[in-house]
């Protein structure tokens, strides 16, 4: 820890859509999909009677059996994109690899290292940001690295680019985690409000609005994107622990799963 001062009280943000569709009702999902496998396997050796017609009923009758069988389908899709982005980073892992100026805490030589990928608009990770932070404060032998990942943009506005920009710059003067709390903090952001978050944090303004401007900040922001996009990754946060992407946003599954790695 360097410029920080101690994280906000922790709060419990709900669990993210990867955690709203955990593994539960798979055992039911997997019994519908066998009858009904079983029944269609018997239909033609069976007399009389419209069997797909009760089969169609059964379903309009049990709506629920098709969520479930498309919560199934979604699970799977995102077990096998989380095995490829873990494929992908194997074979570079430069792709998470943080460029001089990226804000970083901790050795660099942990046996941890977690990094996040985030947006300063996007609300999950203002739920998640006190605890991350706290967990943060209490594993000061791991490495953090913060990657500004700014894509909640739209048309002209420019909002997330600016705040992204300004977190770095504020990195230029030592009070990066305290213009990232506060930025993570403000529920709706805007570019002065974003200025008045910097002067409150003890940042020099002109000299930060410099600082955004240049090519080095500009670069870095192209190569978060850029190793974003190599990755797959497809939305805020995206959490990776020793190179491996995580199925969990929730902060203390993080924490759980950080000790796991420092006893691995």
């Amino acid at each position: 820890m360097t410029d920080d001062s101690p994280a906000p009280a922790p709060q419990s943000p709900p669990s993210t859509l990867r955690d709203w569709f955990g593994g539960h009702r798979i055992g039911v999902v997997a019994l519908a999909i066998s009858v009904l496998a079983l029944g269609l396997a018997g239909a033609p050796y069976l007399s009389g009677g419209d069997f797909g017609g009760r089969v169609r009923a059964y379903l309009v009758a049990n709506p629920q059996v098709l969520d479930e069988v498309v919560q199934a389908r979604d699970i799977a899709a995102r077990a096998d994109r989380t095995s490829g982005i873990n494929a992908v980073v194997a074979r570079n892992p430069a792709a998470l690899a943080p460029a001089a100026g990226e804000p970083t805490f901790g050795p660099v030589d942990a046996r941890v290292t977690v990094t996040e990928f985030f947006d300063y608009r996007c609300p999950y990770c203002k739920m998640a940001a006190p605890q991350y932070l706290a967990i943060m404060q209490a594993n000061p032998d791991v490495r953090f690295v913060f990657r500004e990942w700014p894509v909640l943009d739209q048309g002209e506005d420019v909002t997330s680019q600016y705040a992204a920009r300004a977190a770095l710059a504020a990195h230029a003067q030592g009070k990066y985690l305290a213009v990232h709390k506060a930025l993570m903090a403000q529920s709706a952001l805007s570019i002065d409000g974003i200025d008045r978050i910097l002067e409150a944090n003890g940042v020099d303004l002109p000299k930060a609005r410099a600082a955004m401007a240049t090519a080095d900040t500009s670069r870095i922001l192209a190569d978060v994107h850029t190793g974003a996009a190599s990755l797959g990754l497809e939305g805020t946060p995206t959490f990776f622990i020793n190179g491996k992407v995580t199925a969990t946003n929730n902060p203390a599954d993080l924490s759980r799963l950080i000790t796991e790695a420092k006893g691995g």
